[in-house]
C-alpha cells in the first residue's frame, strides 16, 4: 500500500497530541542537516537505531550518530543545505512507515572549500511509533546520480 505524499498515516492510540509525526520527519531532519545540528538529528532517530551517511559511515546508536555527522558538517557538508522533494510514505502496520524522502543539497564544499555542484540525496527510514513520537530505528542516506 502506498499512500499519497500528503496523505496522514494512521496513529497509534495513546500517543500524544503534539509529538512528531511520519510527515514531520522530513522536514525536521532537513532543518537540523541545513543548521549542521547532528545531536538533533540522532534525537530523530530510536536510542539503538542505525544511520548510514551519505558518505558511506555506518552509526550504531545516538552517540555514535552524532559523533557520524559531527564529522560529515566539519567536512563536506560544514555549509550544506537541504531542500525537501518528492516525499513517499508506507504504512508497513499501525506503527510502522517507511519514508523515502528525497532531496536537493546545495552548499556542500570539497576540501579546498570550493562549492559542489548541487546533487540528489535520498533518505530512506524505517520509522516506528513511539511515545516520544515517530522516530527511525533505521536510516541511511544515499547520493543519487542525477
Amino acid at each position: 500500500m502506498s499512500l499519497a505524499p500528503d496523505a496522514p498515516l494512521p496513529y497509534p492510540a495513546g500517543q500524544k497530541q503534539d509529538a512528531m509525526t511520519p510527515e514531520d520527519f522530513p522536514r525536521a531532519f532537513a532543518s537540523a542537516f541545513s543548521t549542521q545540528d547532528a545531536p538533533a538529528i540522532a534525537a530523530l532517530l530510536d536510542a539503538d537505531a542505525d544511520l548510514v551517511t551519505p558518505t558511506g559511515q555506518h552509526a550504531e546508536g545516538r552517540d555514535a550518530v552524532t559523533d557520524a555527522l559531527s564529522a560529515e558538517f566539519a567536512g563536506v557538508f560544514r555549509t550544506a543545505r537541504l531542500v525537501k522533494g518528492k516525499l513517499k510514505l508506507r504504512p508497513l502496520g499501525p506503527q510502522t512507515a517507511l519514508l523515502a524522502q528525497r532531496y536537493v543539497v546545495a552548499g556542500a564544499r570539497d576540501a579546498g572549500g570550493a562549492e559542489l555542484p548541487r546533487c540528489s540525496l535520498l533518505l530512506t527510514a524505517t520509522l516506528a511509533a513511539t511515545p516520544q513520537g515517530w522516530q527511525a530505528l533505521a536510516a541511511q542516506l544515499s547520493m543519487l546520480a542525477d
